[in-house]
């Protein structure tokens, strides 16, 4: 299934894409469906011939869990990001965190804070949580994947690397784009390690592209390590990490100064396009 949130009157609905159209799944969104006992099989039973429907063309998506209860992070995850950053291959996983605040949705506006003047692009892979787990391992972590999503892991590299821990080059308000759709693993080649292309272009010029299968720590693995430290809920989100061709380690630098369209895509997802906009500008 590809399931999203949309944006309806002031509101919001999970719905579920059919063809070109949007079936409404009887819930506000899709963290308030994740939260649901079986889910999936209610997601997949509603009739879209008697359900409320909308159209696909001129949707206006949310962030696909408006309000997650947390978004984990995971820095250094791509060999070659890894050695374009002049790092070591880390033996565990990188964490760090982002707050429903940062997010927006597929064509929102990303707001380039006027404090910063290193303004970064990152695109992930994004894994959905479906279940709440804590400790998961195997069979359990991959069960409590719900599906993928795409996001942009803005940066503000220059807050980022103030101090050694990263939170604040990463927490900025309304800067990271998620969604627009939900795809979850049966729909993906590799299931619940899916391999996929992702890349991302800033006004059409490409600035990355690599495949999930290059991975250090898959979707399982991350799932497995992040709920030893903290359960993880329905709708939580974890962002799998960045491939090379980030700006900050291109020679010369380059970054985001407002104005630019920033096209994020993975591979049988979807793609976000967003225009960086200065915050406050009219």
């Amino acid at each position: 299934m590809k399931l999203a949130t949309l944006r309806v009157e002031g509101s919001t609905r999970a719905v579920r894409v059919d063809g070109d159209r949007l079936v409404d799944l009887g819930a506000a969104d899709l963290g308030e469906l994740l939260a649901r006992d079986g889910w999936a099989e209610q997601a997949a039973s509603v009739d879209a011939g008697t359900a409320t429907t909308y159209p696909v063309e001129g949707a206006d998506f949310a962030p696909v869990v408006p309000r997650p209860s947390k978004v984990v992070c995971v820095g250094l995850n791509y060999k070659n990001h890894i050695q374009e950053m002049g790092r070591d291959l880390p033996q565990h996983p990188t964490l760090f965190a982002k707050f429903a605040d940062c997010l927006v949705g597929a064509t929102d506006e990303i707001a380039r804070p006027e404090e910063t003047s290193e303004f970064d692009w990152e695109v992930e892979l994004a894994v959905v949580i479906g279940a709440p787990v804590r400790r998961a391992r195997g069979a359990q972590a991959e069960a409590a994947i719900a599906g993928f999503t795409v996001l942009n892991d803005i940066t503000c590299r220059d807050w980022q690397f103030r101090t050694r821990e990263w939170l604040q080059g990463k927490m900025w308000d309304s800067s990271t784009p998620v969604g627009p759709y939900v795809v979850t693993p049966d729909e993906l080649p590799g299931g619940v390690r899916p391999e996929l292309e992702v890349e991302l272009s800033v006004d059409g010029e490409v600035m990355q592209r690599d495949n999930t299968r290059d991975l250090l720590f898959d979707p399982v693995a991350l799932v497995e390590y992040v709920s030893t430290v903290v359960r993880l809920n329905p709708g939580d989100i974890i962002a799998t990490g960045t491939p090379g061709g980030v700006g900050h380690a291109r020679d010369p630098k380059r970054y985001l100064l407002g104005g630019e369209r920033v096209v994020t895509r993975v591979e049988g997802i979807g793609r976000l396009e967003n225009i960086v906009a200065k915050e406050g500008a009219a």
